[in-house]
């Protein structure tokens, strides 16, 4: 970067990816690793979403399950609307969006992220059975109490950021156009009070809420609950779920705050590693629900069951495809019983040749069925 902050406004920095980077190195290696990141992570999304959808439809959701799902929602925003915006940031070195984009893209950024975390939050208030009578209240049902909390987050996470998008806007430089936010000095007080305020109360306190929440709850659910099993996994996936999200935005914001207070810029690999790690919290969120949430884990065995039935019908007709209820054990051996049951009704030609030519057959009682005994006896 060879740009320095204006005299004339409090703050200066980059929005949309740090730009007029030196290095071929960096512009090549940077688009490659966000676009890795936003097809892995949003082909996971995807799966969680499709598996959360398929169990509110089988009349297996709960209100966990739902909020799971909105951050999987969240998640596959961010990989698809705002990492590409920096991959084409990194690889053209300047400002090619235009004006609005420029404007509105870390205001969006910041909206997502605000919303994951206080998600999370509220997780801790839901509960972990069944929503009740699905058949009758629709296929994907939820309790109202979910749809009014997620209303209000996302309007909270869209308030707090406007900042980001008030002093956004474009700046022309010897190599193009670049996208800046300069707050001017008449407006560094008030500012410098907001964003103390800012961070705190979207991430540092919502994090430490969720974390202690579920430390202590996973502490009594193994001591002293009466199935401390299937509960302590849940608890446990929502835990390391929030520890994540603490762990890995927490240099984003850190650079943020420190940038936006005034002080000196931090280096520019911690930005550049703090961008990296913001969207690969969004794809490591489905890696854990897939690896630790049991119901995630076996709908994403069913789906694979599925899909490889479907694919070999065209070559081998499939008469039944495994049910979609239960592990791979349970469909294995689902898949015996069928074809012992089947194998009872039926009988083989030969057998059934050999038992039909020897029916309503007697022996006399003059007749000696084994003659050659008697010969041995005679002699």
């Amino acid at each position: 970067m060879d740009i320095d902050r204006p005299s004339n406004v409090s703050f200066f920095d980059f929005v949309g990816g740090v730009q007029l980077l030196q290095g071929e190195d960096t512009r090549t290696a940077m688009p490659i690793i966000l676009i890795g990141i936003c097809v892995s992570g949003a082909v996971g999304n995807l799966l969680v979403l499709l598996i959360f959808i398929r169990d509110f439809r089988n009349g297996k959701g709960s209100e966990v399950k739902a909020l799971l799902a909105s951050l999987a929602s969240t998640d596959l925003v961010i990989l698809l609307l705002c990492a590409p915006v920096r991959a084409v940031t990194y690889y053209k070195q300047t400002w090619t969006l235009g004006s609005f984009v420029c404007s509105t893209t870390d205001w969006f950024q910041h909206s997502c992220v605000v919303a994951k975390t206080l998600i999370l939050a509220v997780t801790t208030r839901a509960k972990h059975t069944l929503v009740p009578s699905p058949a009758a209240m629709g296929p994907l049902h939820s309790p109202s109490w979910i749809h009014g909390a997620l209303a209000f987050i996302w309007i909270v996470s869209m308030m707090f950021p406007i900042p980001q998008m008030l002093f956004a806007s474009l700046v022309p430089h010897s190599r193009g156009n670049i996208c800046v936010s300069e707050m001017p000095v008449c407006a560094s007080d008030f500012m410098s009070l907001f964003y103390k305020i800012y961070p705190t109360a979207t991430f540092v306190v919502p994090v430490i809420f969720t974390l202690a929440y579920y430390t202590k709850t996973l502490h009594n659910a193994v001591n002293h609950a009466p199935s401390p099993q299937h509960q302590s996994k849940v608890i446990l996936v929502l835990l390391c779920l929030s520890g994540a999200l603490g762990i890995m935005l927490l240099p984003e914001w850190g650079t943020f705050t420190w940038i936006r207070l005034g002080y000196n810029k931090p280096p520019v690999g911690l930005l550049i590693f703090a961008q990296v790690l913001l969207y690969a919290c969004s794809s490591l969120s489905p890696v854990i629900l897939m690896t630790m949430y049991d119901d995630v884990r076996q709908g994403l065995i069913t789906v694979w069951f599925i899909a490889t039935c479907r694919s070999k019908k065209k070559r081998v007709k499939c008469n039944k495809c495994p049910k979609t209820e239960g592990n791979g054990a349970e469909v294995a051996a689902n898949a015996v019983a069928n074809a012992v049951s089947e194998g009872k009704e039926k009988t083989f030609p030969d057998v059934e040749h050999f038992w039909t030519g020897r029916r309503n057959t007697h022996v006399e009682e003059e007749q000696d069925p084994v003659p050659w005994e008697r010969e041995e006896k005679m002699l």
